[in-house]
């Protein structure tokens, strides 16, 4: 069975079009038909159902793909556990991580990752939570790095790394800015419905942000105003900044740039787990592992719990645990 085929079958079915995935697999369109035409004359029967802007897998098709993908996966398996057996430190490691702070992440840990492991050639792939757990699921992804609830987690295996706090943030000038602690205080706590009457911005609404977001205002018991929706949690902070609007954001991004914001815990302490993620059953190689304890010992610098109290936001009714 030619291995090359199978991944050239599962590139058009990703790009849903041949032309694309060509370009992405960087043969040409006519080579890459050629080789499909040869696999439906072998099979007997066509995989992919043809149109100029959709290629769509026939029931054929869908069998063949996904045999296909569980072809690959156990060939990166079974050379990801003799790699390590013969202690050869060479193979491929895609690792999946959040916008935003993801990429932080990612530039200070594979410096020391590249030296214990130069012969790996890693894949940073940046995805939503939901785009790594499908990619987990199939296989097309060794491990992810992802913020989310346990109720949001799925049937594959994660490790929770740290805890993390949601906090309201406002414009400094705000008239309720006055009553935020000094930096390096405790945060001070306050009631969300003092801002039922302002503007908000919110995440988009299929993220795991958005879905606690929804829960900290229906504790509130009041509807905000949600000026628009955004992708990046890092704009919601910049909008806070320029005076726009409120945010209930992870206390990361005010960590990381405290500027023009006053923040606030909520007398919840909603939170959320930052965890690694990857198939159950599936096999985490040593570079993997390595990978994972060097991402921890990044996020373990860097604080994620409000420094409002001594209280586990864990055991709060706006915890990680809410379902």
């Amino acid at each position: 069975m030619d291995l090359k085929q199978l991944e050239y079958i599962i590139k058009i079915a990703e790009e849903n079009n041949i032309t694309r995935a060509a370009e992405k697999l960087f043969i040409t369109q006519s080579a890459l038909n050629q080789q499909l035409l040869r696999l439906e004359k072998e099979l007997g029967t066509p995989l992919f159902y043809r149109s100029r802007t959709n290629w769509r897998p026939t029931e054929a098709g869908k069998v063949y793909l996904e045999n296909a993908r569980k072809i690959l996966q156990i060939k990166h398996q079974t050379y990801s556990i003799i790699s390590d057996i013969a202690a050869t430190r060479k193979g491929n490691l895609s690792v999946g991580f959040t916008p935003g702070r993801g990429i932080d992440m990612f530039t200070a840990v594979y410096p020391a990752f590249h030296r214990q492991y130069p012969n790996i050639i890693v894949e940073p792939k940046e995805m939503s939570v939901h785009q790594q757990q499908q990619q987990i699921s199939q296989g097309n992804l060794d491990i992810g790095f992802m913020t989310l609830r346990e109720c949001d987690q799925t049937g594959d295996i994660y490790e929770i790394i740290a805890k993390e706090e949601f906090v309201l943030a406002i414009p400094e000038g705000h008239p309720l800015g006055r009553q935020a602690a000094p930096a390096g205080e405790p945060l001070t706590t306050i009631d969300l419905s003092l801002l039922k009457y302002e503007p908000f911005v919110f995440m988009y609404k299929e993220s795991t942000s958005r879905r606690l977001t929804d829960s900290i205002f229906r504790h509130a018991a009041f509807s905000p105003v949600v000026l628009f929706e955004t992708s990046s949690t890092s704009a919601i902070a910049t909008l806070v900044r320029s005076c726009i609007c409120c945010g209930v954001i992870p206390y990361y991004y005010v960590k990381k740039d405290p500027t023009g914001i006053a923040a606030f815990s909520l007398p919840e302490r909603p939170s959320w787990n930052l965890a690694v993620s990857y198939k159950k059953g599936g096999y985490v190689s040593r570079a993997a592992r390595e990978f994972i304890r060097l991402a921890s010992e990044y996020w373990s610098g860097s604080p994620l719990l409000s420094p409002s109290s001594t209280e586990d936001p864990a055991n709060s009714s706006g915890g990680s645990q809410e379902q």
